[in-house]
């Protein structure tokens, strides 16, 4: 380990890269072996640093976690609301296949979307929920105000099926990830076929019918 390069960052923009660092290095070991496999410890030897130095920039696994959430909630808002203004049919099934397709296309931000209410919110301070909820909100409201443009729900309806797209995906992309040994099991019998889950369709199923119902009313 080079010790001059991981000298502690002493201005703000170096404990920024620093962190960014830190960040990029979660998002690599996260998006190899899933969320729930990610230790501080490989996290730091990714970085190239102790795992006590580390511990100056985040408070915890999770808070790396839950920061990496929050801009993959940024990253998918800044995506999604623009595909929606581009929408030219305001259908249910054609603004629920827009929204499936925006999550699947992020694989690791369903994963983060699975664990954020599981554990990455729970092993962090308060201020660390707070400005991690306060980027949900940000983005819940812009995503919903297109939903509304297209499909005239109130902003409850809204609210609810932005948070049924988002625990649903969440849901359906662990189901679709079981493992290699778990899924050739289920592959190679056929009692198990069900357990082989597709998340884009499942999810614009759902979404259809939900969207199809609220916008009925």
């Amino acid at each position: 380990m080079a010790t001059t390069e991981f000298q502690r960052a002493r201005s703000a923009d170096a404990k920024q890269q620093r962190e960014q660092t830190i960040l990029d290095a979660a998002t690599r070991l996260g998006a190899r072996a899933g969320i729930r496999t990610v230790t501080l410890t490989e996290i730091a030897a990714e970085v190239g640093m102790h795992k006590s130095a580390l511990l100056r920039y985040f408070e915890t696994r999770e808070q790396i976690f839950l920061r990496l959430t929050a801009t993959g909630w940024r990253e998918w808002g800044g995506a999604l609301v623009p595909a929606l203004q581009e929408q030219t049919d305001s259908s249910p099934a054609a603004v629920a296949r827009a929204i499936a397709d925006s999550l699947v296309a992020r694989p690791m931000f369903c994963d983060l979307l699975a664990q954020a209410p599981l554990n990455l919110e729970r092993n962090v301070s308060l201020e660390s929920v707070r400005e991690f909820k306060l980027v949900t909100l940000e983005e819940v409201d812009a995503i919903g105000a297109e939903l509304t443009r297209l499909l005239g729900l109130s902003e409850q309806q809204r609210v609810d099926v932005i948070a049924t797209a988002t625990s649903m995906a969440g849901a359906l992309w662990q189901m679709a990830t079981p493992g290699p040994e778990v899924e050739a099991l289920y592959r190679s019998d056929p009692r198990l076929g069900h357990a082989i889950v597709e998340v884009g369709p499942r999810l614009t199923r759902v979404l259809t019918a939900l969207l199809g119902g609220l916008s009925s009313h």
